[in-house]
Parts: structure tokens; C-alpha cells; sequence
């Protein structure tokens, strides 16, 4: 389905630019600045999670979780500390793996805490993220430097920002102060 829209887009844009000499607004111009080798990592990553997915390891990793960590709070909490060291986006796509959506819902505290901590546990250390990495690149960063200067700052961040959520969550569900919060 994605590569015939693919294609409608080409064809579509060839049929724009029919008869221009301007060769950079084809296609064919743009597929030659695309990040080819950034493109076939993430592919190959998403291909690994996948076998890890119908291998069974990945639901078999989320009941070690669950048999061995107190709530699925920490759960979240340490997926997002392991997003640091791993990217965020095979991260959650193995998460994905782990924790069916008929169990838990598109939109079910678990998720929406996955995906706080993923996206925020990657600035801890400069290597978490793809901007972080870009920002070694780009500024000439170095790891030790960012570790000092910047990691505990975005832990506390992290944290806080966690906590901020659960209590939130907790208040509009009223499991605190008696029940006496507001429901959705």
C-alpha cells in the first residue's frame, strides 16, 4: 500500500515537473539525497526486532518484567533509562512486541508513560538520541563532556518529569484524595 502511494506520488510529480529542465524538483533528485545507509539501519534494527518478536523473546522479556519489577510504572521507568543507551524508535518498536495492544489499548497509561519515558530517557547521555548523536557531530561534543554538564540535569528532568505525569494521572483518576478527582 505505502509503495503505491509511493508511486502515485512519483508519477504525480513527474507529470508537475513534465517538460522542466530543472532536474532537482523530480524524484529521481531527491532519492539521491536521501540517507540511504541511516534508511537501511533502522530497517535492518525494525528486521531484527521483528524476529525478535515472532521468536517469542520479546514477550518472554516482558514477563521477566513483570514477574520481577514491582508496577508497570518502573517498567516504563526503565525502558526510558534504557532508551540512553538505545535508540527510542527500535526501543519502542520491541515495546510494541512486548506488550500486546488488545492487553493494553492505544491509549492506555502504559503506552502514553512508554512514550513519555522513550522520548525523554535518550537525553540522559548524549548518545540516546539522534539529535544527541547529531549534536556530537555538529558541535564537536564529546561524551565525558556532555556526561558532566548535561546528563544529570536531563535525569532529574526524567524523573521529574515522570512523576509529574503519575501524579497527574493519579488526580484525574481520583486515586488520590479519597477519590474526590476528576474522571474522564
Amino acid at each position: 500500500m505505502q509503495l503505491t502511494g509511493l508511486g502515485a506520488i512519483w508519477t504525480l510529480t513527474d507529470i508537475i515537473h513534465m517538460g522542466e529542465e530543472d532536474e532537482e524538483l523530480k524524484v529521481p533528485a531527491a532519492l539521491s539525497k536521501l540517507d540511504t545507509s541511516g534508511i537501511l539501519f533502522f530497517l535492518g534494527i525494525l528486521m531484527s526486532i521483528g524476529v525478535l518478536d515472532k521468536s517469542g523473546l520479546l514477550k518472554d522479556l516482558a514477563i521477566f518484567l513483570n514477574d520481577n519489577l514491582p508496577s508497570q510504572d518502573i517498567i516504563a521507568t526503565v525502558i526510558g533509562i534504557a532508551s540512553a543507551l538505545i535508540d527510542n524508535v527500535p526501543l519502542v518498536a520491541a515495546t510494541m512486541g512486548m506488550y500486546d495492544l488488545t492487553d493494553y489499548g492505544t491509549d492506555d497509561k502504559l503506552w502514553q508513560l512508554i512514550a513519555l519515558c522513550a522520548g525523554t530517557g535518550g537525553s540522559i547521555l548524549v548518545i540516546g538520541s539522534a539529535s544527541g548523536v547529531a549534536l556530537m557531530g555538529l558541535e564537536k561534543v564529546d561524551f565525558l563532556w556532555y556526561a558532566k554538564k548535561v546528563s544529570i540535569g536531563a535525569a532529574i528532568g526524567y524523573f521529574a518529569g515522570i512523576a509529574t505525569y503519575l501524579a497527574e494521572n493519579a488526580v484525574l483518576h481520583g486515586s488520590l484524595l479519597g477519590g474526590g478527582g476528576v474522571t474522564p
